[in-house]
């Protein structure tokens, strides 16, 4: 495993490891504990899983918490599933080999691109309002989410992160399939995953004791606990 993922070998292909979203965030918090205190990092939470690990981190580690707002591009005929994934920004990444398997046409994509992008900007209004989006130049950000499944959100993250000029970039999750870190890793400076599984089939869920999708009003009470 490369030098830049950091992992719980403990914990490796296991399930049902945490109790729910804020037990992860605080075991997180112990991989990350060199950065408590620092007037230089940044949290950024993927909502809406995200929030509550990202709470807990930055709880713990006395650090600014804000969000970075990010779609999977939905295939038309499977919202649960993707092709890739958008940023707050416009930044857009594909996951080209799907596409191709699909044989999605441009209009499609387009179609799906645009969709992904009022879905971004109606939930920029709903948790940010008009709030500026943090510095981030020569600061240390560290992106979190409840876990990676295929990893074009996250990666979207980081590649969109990357424009405002950080001096690093740190993905710390939870739970992540095998397959979307190795995706994410050569992209950030270091990425640390306390449930790394492999396998053919991988559910962040399983991950939890306890999970349930988090609603918009859930993620506004998070939110609300650090202003």
């Amino acid at each position: 495993m490369s030098s830049k993922i950091l992992d719980e070998p403990q914990l490796r292909n296991k399930r049902f490891v945490f109790e729910d979203r804020l037990h992860a965030g605080r075991l997180l918090s112990v991989k990350l504990e060199k950065y408590v205190d620092r007037h230089d990092v940044q949290i950024l939470a993927i909502p809406a899983g995200g929030v509550p690990v990202g709470y807990e981190v930055a709880r713990n580690l006395n650090l600014p918490l804000d969000l970075i707002v990010v779609r999977k591009i939905q295939i038309p005929w499977n919202p649960e599933a993707g092709f890739g994934a958008l940023s707050w920004d416009g930044t857009t990444v594909l996951n080209i080999p799907l596409v191709r398997r699909l044989d999605l046409s441009s209009e499609t994509i387009d179609r799906s691109i645009s969709l992904a992008r009022e879905n971004v900007q109606h939930r920029l209004r709903k948790f940010r309002g008009a709030r500026p989006f943090p510095i981030l130049e020569d600061k240390t950000v560290l992106l979190v989410d409840d876990g990676l499944a295929s990893g074009f959100t996250m990666l979207v993250a980081a590649k969109s992160t990357k424009g405002y000029k950080p001096e690093r970039i740190i993905v710390a999750v939870p739970t992540a399939s095998l397959n979307s870190v190795e995706l994410v890793a050569p992209n950030v400076d270091e990425l640390i995953c306390l449930n790394i599984r492999s396998g053919p089939i991988f559910a962040v869920a399983d991950a939890y004791q306890r999970w349930h999708d988090l609603t918009d009003k859930e993620v506004k009470e998070w939110l609300n606990k650090t202003a």
